[in-house]
């Protein structure tokens, strides 16, 4: 399948993940995801080095990935993201609207502090489009602090019942727009962005 290259050196790669696709393969060991199609890419290109994922998103979220072309450059990618120097955004559809147009949401995560911050960007009759800053980066972080003030993700099913919300969609309405980083070899400021994707384009027209 096609997957679009957002960023490429001799170092990192980024890529636009496709919302329905994994990450990597979970403990099913899935064998079509989103790391196994890249390699056997690069394969099929006589490419010598291995991409190795630098974060993750859920299958159910689009956007922007980081991959490092060997394990040594993955060390200091994944270091960055530990110590919150890469920078990310996100696009939400929650249900309903919020109290506050700008606002921090802290609820540990399995035991883990995890903060994320939060602005509106326009109010619709029935949900909110908003742009999402996760500060720490817990699993399902997202997803959980916006469940945990009334205002779950359009699509959500996992920590909601979705039979609970009148509006509904095929998927969590969550993309990863919006990277920022030092890059660890050159030392530049890298900083690329993706699009809204056309099912969430489309959504918005009809709602």
């Amino acid at each position: 399948m096609h997957i679009p290259i957002v960023y490429e050196d001799d170092w990192l790669l980024i890529v636009n993940k496709p919302a329905g696709l994994l990450s990597v393969p979970t403990s099913k060991k899935e064998s079509r995801n989103l790391t196994s199609i890249l390699n056997q890419d690069a394969v099929g290109k006589g490419l010598k080095y291995r991409l190795h994922p630098c974060h993750r998103l859920d299958r159910e979220t689009s956007g922007l990935i980081i991959y490092a072309k060997g394990k040594s450059i993955e060390k200091e990618m994944m270091d960055a993201f530990r110590d919150r120097l890469v920078h990310k955004k996100y696009i939400a559809f929650v249900h309903g609207k919020l109290a506050h147009l700008e606002g921090q949401i802290s609820y540990a995560i399995e035991g883990k502090n995890a903060l994320t911050k939060y602005k509106v960007i326009k109010g619709k009759s029935n949900y909110s489009i908003v742009e999402v800053i996760p500060v720490s980066g817990r699993t399902n972080q997202i997803r959980i602090h916006f469940k945990n003030i009334q205002h779950p993700l359009v699509g959500e099913d996992k920590f909601v019942f979705r039979k609970d919300f009148a509006l509904r969609f095929k998927r969590i309405c969550l993309h990863a727009k919006y990277l920022e980083f030092k890059h660890p070899q050159t030392g530049n400021i890298i900083v690329v962005e993706s699009p809204l994707p056309a099912d969430l384009q489309e959504f918005l027209q009809k709602h």
